[in-house]
Protein backbone atom coordinates (compact mmCIF):
# COMPACT_ATOMS: atom_id res chain seq x y z
CA UNK A 1 0.00 0.00 0.00
CA UNK A 2 1.35 3.27 -0.66
CA UNK A 3 1.90 5.40 2.63
CA UNK A 4 -1.00 6.60 4.19
CA UNK A 5 -1.09 10.68 4.18
CA UNK A 6 -4.01 12.40 5.84
CA UNK A 7 -3.08 15.29 3.61
CA UNK A 8 -3.91 13.36 0.61
CA UNK A 9 -7.48 11.70 0.61
CA UNK A 10 -8.25 8.81 -0.99
CA UNK A 11 -11.84 6.67 -0.83
CA UNK A 12 -10.97 4.10 1.91
CA UNK A 13 -14.18 1.29 2.75
CA UNK A 14 -13.60 -0.92 6.29
CA UNK A 15 -15.31 -4.34 6.78
CA UNK A 16 -16.91 -4.10 10.10
CA UNK A 17 -17.37 -0.50 10.72
CA UNK A 18 -19.55 -0.78 13.30
CA UNK A 19 -17.18 -1.96 16.32
CA UNK A 20 -15.70 0.38 18.97
CA UNK A 21 -12.34 0.94 17.12
CA UNK A 22 -13.17 0.74 13.95
CA UNK A 23 -15.94 3.87 13.79
CA UNK A 24 -13.54 6.07 15.63
CA UNK A 25 -10.51 5.40 12.99
CA UNK A 26 -13.10 6.00 9.87
CA UNK A 27 -13.97 9.13 12.04
CA UNK A 28 -10.66 10.58 11.98
CA UNK A 29 -10.28 9.86 8.10
CA UNK A 30 -13.87 11.15 7.57
CA UNK A 31 -12.64 14.29 9.42
CA UNK A 32 -9.42 14.50 7.05
CA UNK A 33 -11.41 14.86 3.69
CA UNK A 34 -11.19 10.82 2.96
CA UNK A 35 -14.36 9.57 1.31
CA UNK A 36 -15.50 6.48 3.59
CA UNK A 37 -17.53 3.47 3.25
CA UNK A 38 -17.85 0.99 5.14
CA UNK A 39 -20.26 -2.37 5.89
CA UNK A 40 -21.59 -4.24 9.32
CA UNK A 41 -23.65 -7.19 10.10
CA UNK A 42 -26.32 -4.82 11.64
CA UNK A 43 -26.60 -0.93 12.17
CA UNK A 44 -25.99 0.98 15.34
CA UNK A 45 -25.93 4.66 16.66
CA UNK A 46 -22.49 4.32 15.81
CA UNK A 47 -23.08 3.50 12.00
CA UNK A 48 -25.94 6.03 12.49
CA UNK A 49 -23.25 8.86 13.67
CA UNK A 50 -20.51 7.47 10.48
CA UNK A 51 -23.63 7.92 8.04
CA UNK A 52 -24.65 11.53 9.46
CA UNK A 53 -20.68 12.55 8.87
CA UNK A 54 -20.90 11.26 5.43
CA UNK A 55 -20.21 8.00 5.58
CA UNK A 56 -21.83 5.30 2.90
CA UNK A 57 -23.05 2.42 5.20
CA UNK A 58 -23.78 -0.75 4.20
CA UNK A 59 -25.82 -4.04 5.42
CA UNK A 60 -25.36 -6.73 5.60
CA UNK A 61 -22.02 -7.57 4.39
CA UNK A 62 -21.67 -7.97 0.41
CA UNK A 63 -19.15 -8.31 -2.18
CA UNK A 64 -21.09 -5.20 -3.94
CA UNK A 65 -20.63 -3.22 -0.80
CA UNK A 66 -17.27 -2.25 -1.95
CA UNK A 67 -17.36 0.76 -4.33
CA UNK A 68 -15.55 0.75 -7.67
CA UNK A 69 -12.73 3.47 -6.77
CA UNK A 70 -11.86 2.21 -3.46
CA UNK A 71 -8.29 2.16 -2.83
CA UNK A 72 -7.69 0.41 0.55
CA UNK A 73 -10.08 -2.11 2.65
CA UNK A 74 -9.58 -2.20 6.33
CA UNK A 75 -10.71 -5.17 8.63
CA UNK A 76 -11.00 -6.45 11.84
CA UNK A 77 -9.56 -9.43 13.14
CA UNK A 78 -13.00 -11.16 13.25
CA UNK A 79 -13.24 -11.16 9.62
CA UNK A 80 -12.59 -14.20 7.35
CA UNK A 81 -11.84 -14.68 3.97
CA UNK A 82 -14.84 -16.50 3.31
CA UNK A 83 -16.40 -12.94 3.87
CA UNK A 84 -17.70 -11.91 0.41
CA UNK A 85 -16.62 -8.42 0.96
CA UNK A 86 -12.85 -9.82 1.87
CA UNK A 87 -12.98 -12.24 -1.22
CA UNK A 88 -13.78 -9.41 -3.33
CA UNK A 89 -11.16 -7.45 -2.21
CA UNK A 90 -8.38 -9.89 -3.15
CA UNK A 91 -9.97 -10.85 -6.24
CA UNK A 92 -10.10 -6.95 -7.10
CA UNK A 93 -6.62 -7.09 -5.90
CA UNK A 94 -7.31 -3.75 -3.26
CA UNK A 95 -4.94 -3.17 -1.28
CA UNK A 96 -5.88 -4.83 2.90
CA UNK A 97 -4.68 -3.98 5.98
CA UNK A 98 -5.85 -5.06 9.32
CA UNK A 99 -7.32 -2.47 12.30
CA UNK A 100 -3.85 -2.72 13.94
CA UNK A 101 -1.78 -1.89 10.73
CA UNK A 102 -4.42 0.45 9.61
CA UNK A 103 -3.95 2.19 13.46
CA UNK A 104 -0.19 1.94 12.73
CA UNK A 105 0.51 3.54 9.47
CA UNK A 106 -2.11 6.70 10.91
CA UNK A 107 -0.08 6.85 14.11
CA UNK A 108 3.09 7.73 11.19
CA UNK A 109 1.30 10.66 10.41
CA UNK A 110 2.36 12.55 13.73
CA UNK A 111 5.11 13.86 15.54
CA UNK A 112 3.86 12.86 18.42
CA UNK A 113 1.97 9.58 18.87
CA UNK A 114 1.12 7.67 22.08
CA UNK A 115 -0.11 4.41 23.07
CA UNK A 116 -1.31 3.31 26.27
CA UNK A 117 -1.17 -0.61 26.59
CA UNK A 118 -1.14 -3.17 29.30
CA UNK A 119 -2.98 -6.12 30.82
CA UNK A 120 -5.38 -3.19 32.39
CA UNK A 121 -6.09 0.26 32.75
CA UNK A 122 -5.60 0.68 28.80
CA UNK A 123 -9.09 2.79 28.91
CA UNK A 124 -8.94 4.29 31.95
CA UNK A 125 -5.22 5.73 31.41
CA UNK A 126 -5.84 6.50 28.02
CA UNK A 127 -8.97 8.75 29.41
CA UNK A 128 -6.69 10.02 32.24
CA UNK A 129 -4.15 11.34 29.79
CA UNK A 130 -6.82 12.63 27.20
CA UNK A 131 -8.56 15.10 30.46
CA UNK A 132 -4.77 16.79 30.99
CA UNK A 133 -4.14 16.90 27.27
CA UNK A 134 -7.34 18.54 26.79
CA UNK A 135 -6.28 21.23 29.13
CA UNK A 136 -3.09 22.18 27.04
CA UNK A 137 -2.68 23.24 23.43
CA UNK A 138 -1.99 20.38 21.43
CA UNK A 139 -5.69 19.90 20.24
CA UNK A 140 -4.78 15.87 20.34
CA UNK A 141 -6.37 13.48 18.03
CA UNK A 142 -8.02 10.62 20.61
CA UNK A 143 -8.92 7.56 20.12
CA UNK A 144 -10.33 5.62 23.48
CA UNK A 145 -11.28 1.89 23.84
CA UNK A 146 -14.50 2.67 25.54
CA UNK A 147 -17.39 5.76 25.51
CA UNK A 148 -15.93 8.71 27.51
CA UNK A 149 -18.43 11.54 28.42
CA UNK A 150 -16.17 14.62 28.02
CA UNK A 151 -15.10 14.08 24.13
CA UNK A 152 -18.97 12.60 23.78
CA UNK A 153 -17.83 9.13 22.35
CA UNK A 154 -14.86 6.90 21.47
CA UNK A 155 -12.84 9.50 18.89
CA UNK A 156 -11.64 13.32 19.40
CA UNK A 157 -10.51 14.48 15.98
CA UNK A 158 -7.67 17.33 16.63
CA UNK A 159 -5.75 19.59 14.70
CA UNK A 160 -2.92 19.28 16.29
CA UNK A 161 0.42 17.34 15.99
CA UNK A 162 -0.47 14.25 19.12
CA UNK A 163 -2.54 11.32 18.66
CA UNK A 164 -3.38 9.07 22.10
CA UNK A 165 -4.33 5.29 21.60
CA UNK A 166 -4.67 2.09 23.28
CA UNK A 167 -2.55 -0.47 22.51
CA UNK A 168 -3.74 -3.95 22.18
CA UNK A 169 -1.73 -7.09 22.81
CA UNK A 170 -4.10 -9.51 21.42
CA UNK A 171 -2.63 -11.23 18.59
CA UNK A 172 0.59 -8.99 18.81
CA UNK A 173 -1.32 -6.41 17.32
CA UNK A 174 0.01 -3.53 19.22
CA UNK A 175 3.60 -4.59 17.41
CA UNK A 176 2.03 -2.86 14.14
CA UNK A 177 2.22 0.40 15.90
CA UNK A 178 4.66 3.59 15.41
CA UNK A 179 4.55 4.76 19.32
CA UNK A 180 7.01 7.89 19.68
CA UNK A 181 5.78 7.89 23.45
CA UNK A 182 4.13 4.96 25.16
CA UNK A 183 3.01 3.52 28.47
CA UNK A 184 2.97 -0.22 30.02
CA UNK A 185 0.78 -0.19 33.23
CA UNK A 186 1.22 -4.24 33.70
CA UNK A 187 1.88 -7.71 32.12
CA UNK A 188 -0.28 -10.39 33.24
CA UNK A 189 -1.37 -13.66 31.81
CA UNK A 190 -4.48 -13.41 29.00
CA UNK A 191 -5.32 -13.77 25.90
CA UNK A 192 -4.25 -17.21 26.55
CA UNK A 193 -6.06 -18.61 23.31
CA UNK A 194 -2.92 -16.32 21.36
CA UNK A 195 -0.45 -16.76 23.74
CA UNK A 196 1.43 -19.22 24.96
CA UNK A 197 2.08 -18.68 28.67
CA UNK A 198 3.13 -15.47 30.70
CA UNK A 199 6.60 -15.63 29.14
CA UNK A 200 5.40 -15.22 25.94
CA UNK A 201 3.32 -12.12 26.75
CA UNK A 202 6.20 -10.56 28.25
CA UNK A 203 8.03 -11.04 25.54
CA UNK A 204 5.76 -9.80 23.20
CA UNK A 205 5.33 -6.77 25.03
CA UNK A 206 9.28 -6.35 25.45
CA UNK A 207 9.10 -6.02 21.49
CA UNK A 208 6.22 -3.56 21.95
CA UNK A 209 8.55 -1.39 23.82
CA UNK A 210 11.56 -1.88 22.03
CA UNK A 211 8.92 -0.19 18.94
CA UNK A 212 10.09 3.04 20.82
CA UNK A 213 12.98 4.67 19.18
CA UNK A 214 16.03 5.99 21.17
CA UNK A 215 14.77 9.87 21.26
CA UNK A 216 11.06 8.64 22.57
CA UNK A 217 9.77 7.58 25.83
CA UNK A 218 8.29 4.78 27.00
CA UNK A 219 6.19 4.97 30.86
CA UNK A 220 6.74 1.79 32.77
CA UNK A 221 3.99 1.86 36.11
CA UNK A 222 5.73 -0.06 38.73
CA UNK A 223 2.47 -2.72 38.22
CA UNK A 224 4.92 -4.35 35.87
CA UNK A 225 6.57 -7.38 37.36
CA UNK A 226 10.83 -7.22 37.31
CA UNK A 227 10.73 -3.99 36.26
CA UNK A 228 14.41 -3.49 35.90
CA UNK A 229 15.09 -6.39 34.64
CA UNK A 230 12.14 -5.88 31.73
CA UNK A 231 13.48 -2.34 30.94
CA UNK A 232 17.20 -3.21 31.06
CA UNK A 233 18.63 -2.13 27.54
CA UNK A 234 15.84 -0.55 25.87
CA UNK A 235 16.74 2.12 23.35
CA UNK A 236 14.66 4.60 24.42
CA UNK A 237 14.55 7.26 27.53
CA UNK A 238 12.27 5.02 30.26
CA UNK A 239 10.44 6.56 33.08
CA UNK A 240 8.81 4.74 36.10
CA UNK A 241 5.72 5.19 37.49
CA UNK A 242 3.68 4.19 40.75
CA UNK A 243 3.52 3.93 44.22
CA UNK A 244 7.36 3.52 45.11
CA UNK A 245 9.16 6.53 45.84
CA UNK A 246 11.88 4.91 43.86
CA UNK A 247 9.92 5.78 41.06
CA UNK A 248 10.37 8.73 38.74
CA UNK A 249 6.69 9.61 39.35
CA UNK A 250 4.65 8.62 42.20
CA UNK A 251 1.55 9.09 44.62
CA UNK A 252 2.15 9.62 47.74
CA UNK A 253 -0.03 10.81 51.27
CA UNK A 254 -2.55 8.57 50.26
CA UNK A 255 -6.20 8.72 51.59
CA UNK A 256 -9.74 7.44 50.66
CA UNK A 257 -13.05 9.19 51.28
CA UNK A 258 -16.48 6.92 52.36
CA UNK A 259 -17.07 6.12 48.40
CA UNK A 260 -13.17 4.87 47.74
CA UNK A 261 -12.11 7.27 46.04
CA UNK A 262 -8.42 8.40 46.86
CA UNK A 263 -6.77 11.41 47.34
CA UNK A 264 -2.51 11.44 47.05
CA UNK A 265 0.08 13.98 46.24
CA UNK A 266 2.74 13.60 42.98
CA UNK A 267 5.79 13.76 42.96
CA UNK A 268 8.84 13.85 40.62
CA UNK A 269 11.63 11.67 42.02
CA UNK A 270 13.82 13.79 44.19
CA UNK A 271 10.50 15.66 45.51
CA UNK A 272 9.48 18.09 43.22
CA UNK A 273 5.92 18.33 43.73
CA UNK A 274 3.62 18.04 41.15
CA UNK A 275 0.15 18.46 43.15
CA UNK A 276 -2.75 17.46 45.29
CA UNK A 277 -4.74 15.04 43.43
CA UNK A 278 -8.31 14.13 44.03
CA UNK A 279 -9.90 11.32 42.21
CA UNK A 280 -13.48 10.39 41.16
CA UNK A 281 -13.39 6.81 40.30
CA UNK A 282 -11.95 4.34 43.77
CA UNK A 283 -9.54 2.33 44.05
CA UNK A 284 -5.81 2.05 44.26
CA UNK A 285 -5.47 0.66 40.92
CA UNK A 286 -6.27 3.90 39.53
CA UNK A 287 -3.41 5.78 41.77
CA UNK A 288 -1.08 4.15 39.93
CA UNK A 289 -3.31 4.82 36.66
CA UNK A 290 -2.78 8.33 37.41
CA UNK A 291 0.96 7.79 37.81
CA UNK A 292 1.70 6.28 34.88
CA UNK A 293 -0.97 9.13 33.13
CA UNK A 294 0.86 12.01 34.84
CA UNK A 295 4.18 10.79 33.48
CA UNK A 296 3.05 10.41 30.19
CA UNK A 297 1.61 13.65 30.18
CA UNK A 298 4.48 15.30 31.60
CA UNK A 299 6.49 13.97 28.38
CA UNK A 300 4.47 15.27 26.30
CA UNK A 301 4.67 18.21 27.24
CA UNK A 302 2.05 18.93 29.77
CA UNK A 303 1.97 21.36 32.87
CA UNK A 304 1.62 19.94 36.09
CA UNK A 305 -1.77 22.46 36.84
CA UNK A 306 -2.97 20.71 34.05
CA UNK A 307 -2.11 17.31 34.52
CA UNK A 308 -3.79 17.61 38.36
CA UNK A 309 -6.80 19.57 36.93
CA UNK A 310 -6.98 16.65 34.31
CA UNK A 311 -6.55 13.84 36.69
CA UNK A 312 -9.39 15.39 39.34
CA UNK A 313 -11.78 15.87 35.94
CA UNK A 314 -12.01 12.40 35.02
CA UNK A 315 -15.12 10.84 36.04
CA UNK A 316 -15.16 7.36 34.49
CA UNK A 317 -15.87 5.82 31.44
CA UNK A 318 -18.92 3.93 30.74
CA UNK A 319 -17.91 -0.17 32.48
CA UNK A 320 -15.36 1.05 34.83
CA UNK A 321 -17.04 1.04 38.31
CA UNK A 322 -19.82 2.52 36.72
CA UNK A 323 -22.63 3.85 38.96
CA UNK A 324 -26.25 2.78 37.59
CA UNK A 325 -28.42 3.57 39.79
CA UNK A 326 -30.18 1.67 43.03
CA UNK A 327 -32.86 -1.14 43.20
CA UNK A 328 -34.82 -2.34 46.11
CA UNK A 329 -32.31 0.41 47.90
CA UNK A 330 -29.42 -1.60 46.56
CA UNK A 331 -26.47 0.17 44.73
CA UNK A 332 -26.07 -0.95 41.00
CA UNK A 333 -22.10 -0.88 39.73
CA UNK A 334 -21.26 -2.13 36.36
CA UNK A 335 -17.67 -2.72 35.73
CA UNK A 336 -15.56 -4.37 32.75
CA UNK A 337 -13.42 -6.32 34.59
CA UNK A 338 -12.82 -9.91 33.09
CA UNK A 339 -9.44 -11.08 34.07
CA UNK A 340 -8.90 -12.31 38.30
CA UNK A 341 -6.06 -9.37 38.22
CA UNK A 342 -9.05 -6.72 37.06
CA UNK A 343 -11.78 -8.61 39.47
CA UNK A 344 -9.34 -8.19 42.36
CA UNK A 345 -9.13 -4.56 41.60
CA UNK A 346 -12.60 -3.91 41.41
CA UNK A 347 -13.56 -5.82 44.17
CA UNK A 348 -11.01 -3.94 46.43
CA UNK A 349 -12.12 -0.76 45.34
CA UNK A 350 -15.58 -1.75 46.39
CA UNK A 351 -14.76 -2.97 49.22
CA UNK A 352 -14.37 1.19 50.33
CA UNK A 353 -17.85 1.51 49.62
CA UNK A 354 -19.94 1.46 52.65
CA UNK A 355 -22.32 -1.70 52.40
CA UNK A 356 -24.26 -4.50 53.81
CA UNK A 357 -23.62 -7.47 51.52
CA UNK A 358 -21.45 -7.09 47.99
CA UNK A 359 -22.79 -9.36 45.61
CA UNK A 360 -21.38 -9.57 42.40
CA UNK A 361 -23.30 -10.86 39.52
CA UNK A 362 -20.67 -13.08 36.88
CA UNK A 363 -20.08 -13.28 33.69
CA UNK A 364 -16.89 -15.13 32.26
CA UNK A 365 -15.23 -13.88 29.10
CA UNK A 366 -14.33 -16.46 26.61
CA UNK A 367 -14.08 -20.46 27.54
CA UNK A 368 -10.40 -20.31 26.64
CA UNK A 369 -10.03 -17.44 29.55
CA UNK A 370 -12.48 -19.30 32.11
CA UNK A 371 -10.49 -22.76 31.49
CA UNK A 372 -6.85 -21.35 31.77
CA UNK A 373 -7.68 -18.84 34.84
CA UNK A 374 -10.24 -20.94 36.77
CA UNK A 375 -8.30 -20.75 39.80
CA UNK A 376 -7.63 -17.23 39.41
CA UNK A 377 -10.95 -16.15 39.23
CA UNK A 378 -12.45 -18.36 42.35
CA UNK A 379 -9.79 -16.13 44.36
CA UNK A 380 -10.49 -13.26 42.83
CA UNK A 381 -14.11 -13.71 43.13
CA UNK A 382 -14.29 -15.24 46.97
CA UNK A 383 -13.84 -11.24 47.74
CA UNK A 384 -17.35 -11.06 47.57
CA UNK A 385 -20.27 -12.00 50.01
CA UNK A 386 -22.24 -13.85 47.42
CA UNK A 387 -21.24 -14.55 43.63
CA UNK A 388 -24.19 -15.08 41.02
CA UNK A 389 -22.70 -16.93 37.29
CA UNK A 390 -24.22 -16.29 33.93
CA UNK A 391 -23.41 -18.22 30.55
CA UNK A 392 -19.73 -17.82 29.18
CA UNK A 393 -19.66 -14.97 26.89
CA UNK A 394 -18.30 -16.85 24.01
CA UNK A 395 -17.46 -14.07 21.65
CA UNK A 396 -14.95 -15.10 19.03
CA UNK A 397 -14.98 -18.68 20.34
CA UNK A 398 -17.21 -21.70 20.63
CA UNK A 399 -17.50 -24.18 23.25
CA UNK A 400 -15.39 -27.29 23.27
CA UNK A 401 -13.21 -26.80 25.98
CA UNK A 402 -15.71 -28.40 28.59
CA UNK A 403 -15.44 -25.84 30.66
CA UNK A 404 -18.47 -23.72 32.31
CA UNK A 405 -19.53 -21.08 34.64
CA UNK A 406 -20.90 -23.55 36.89
CA UNK A 407 -17.30 -24.65 37.74
CA UNK A 408 -16.76 -21.54 38.99
CA UNK A 409 -19.45 -21.49 41.00
CA UNK A 410 -18.46 -24.90 42.47
CA UNK A 411 -14.81 -24.03 43.59
CA UNK A 412 -16.30 -21.00 45.07
CA UNK A 413 -19.05 -23.15 47.24
CA UNK A 414 -15.94 -25.13 47.99
CA UNK A 415 -13.89 -22.14 49.77
CA UNK A 416 -17.28 -21.36 51.66
CA UNK A 417 -18.69 -18.78 49.46
CA UNK A 418 -22.23 -17.95 48.63
CA UNK A 419 -22.67 -19.30 44.40
CA UNK A 420 -24.60 -20.63 42.36
CA UNK A 421 -25.00 -19.93 38.04
CA UNK A 422 -27.87 -19.62 36.37
CA UNK A 423 -28.70 -20.67 32.76
CA UNK A 424 -30.47 -17.33 31.42
CA UNK A 425 -30.54 -13.71 32.47
CA UNK A 426 -33.86 -13.88 33.23
CA UNK A 427 -33.14 -16.77 35.67
CA UNK A 428 -30.66 -14.27 38.01
CA UNK A 429 -32.56 -10.96 37.60
CA UNK A 430 -35.92 -13.35 38.99
CA UNK A 431 -33.48 -14.10 41.67
CA UNK A 432 -31.71 -10.67 42.10
CA UNK A 433 -35.42 -9.13 43.04
CA UNK A 434 -36.06 -11.26 45.73
CA UNK A 435 -32.81 -10.91 47.66
CA UNK A 436 -31.59 -6.83 46.87
CA UNK A 437 -32.32 -4.97 50.13
CA UNK A 438 -31.32 -1.75 51.35
CA UNK A 439 -27.47 -1.36 51.82
CA UNK A 440 -26.89 -4.29 49.40
CA UNK A 441 -23.87 -3.43 46.47
CA UNK A 442 -24.60 -5.44 43.73
CA UNK A 443 -21.60 -5.00 41.30
CA UNK A 444 -22.70 -6.67 37.46
CA UNK A 445 -18.95 -7.67 36.01
CA UNK A 446 -17.55 -8.96 32.57
CA UNK A 447 -16.83 -7.74 29.11
CA UNK A 448 -20.17 -9.77 27.28
CA UNK A 449 -23.46 -7.70 28.04
CA UNK A 450 -23.64 -8.47 31.73
CA UNK A 451 -24.97 -5.26 32.33
CA UNK A 452 -28.29 -5.88 30.76
CA UNK A 453 -29.10 -7.52 34.40
CA UNK A 454 -28.69 -4.22 35.99
CA UNK A 455 -30.61 -2.11 33.03
CA UNK A 456 -33.56 -4.00 33.32
CA UNK A 457 -33.75 -4.25 37.23
CA UNK A 458 -32.99 -0.20 36.94
CA UNK A 459 -36.39 -0.19 34.28
CA UNK A 460 -37.95 -2.00 36.72
CA UNK A 461 -37.80 0.61 39.00
CA UNK A 462 -38.31 3.17 36.67
CA UNK A 463 -41.70 1.62 35.16
CA UNK A 464 -42.74 1.34 39.35
CA UNK A 465 -42.33 4.37 40.17
CA UNK A 466 -44.10 6.12 36.64
CA UNK A 467 -46.83 3.79 38.07
CA UNK A 468 -47.06 4.88 41.34
CA UNK A 469 -46.44 8.90 39.91
CA UNK A 470 -49.64 8.17 37.87
CA UNK A 471 -52.17 6.54 40.10
CA UNK A 472 -51.17 9.28 42.84
CA UNK A 473 -52.11 12.35 40.38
Amino acid sequence: MQKLDLHSPMPVHFIGIGGISMSGLAQVLLGAGFPVSGSDSHLSELTEKLSAMGARIFTPQAASNIPEDTALVVYTAAIHPDNPEYAEAVRRGIPMETRAEFLGHLMANYPQAAAVAGTHGKTTTTSMVTEILLRTDCDPTISVGGILPTIGGNIRVGGGQTFLTEACEYTNSFLSFYPTHAVILNIEADHLDFFKNLDHIRRSFRAFAEEVPADGVLVLSDGVRDLEDFAEGLPCRVITAGLSPACDVYAADIAYDDDGCPSFTLFRKGGDCLGHVTLSVPGEHNIRNAAAAAALADSLGASAEAICEGLAAYRGTKRRFEHKGTFAGAQIVDDYAHHPQEITATLSAAARVPHARLICAFQPHTYSRTKALLPGFIEALSAADEVLLVPIYAARETDTLGVSSEDIAKGLRERGVASRSFSSFEEIEAYLRKILIHGDLLITMGAGDVYLVGERLLADTAVHQSTTSSASR
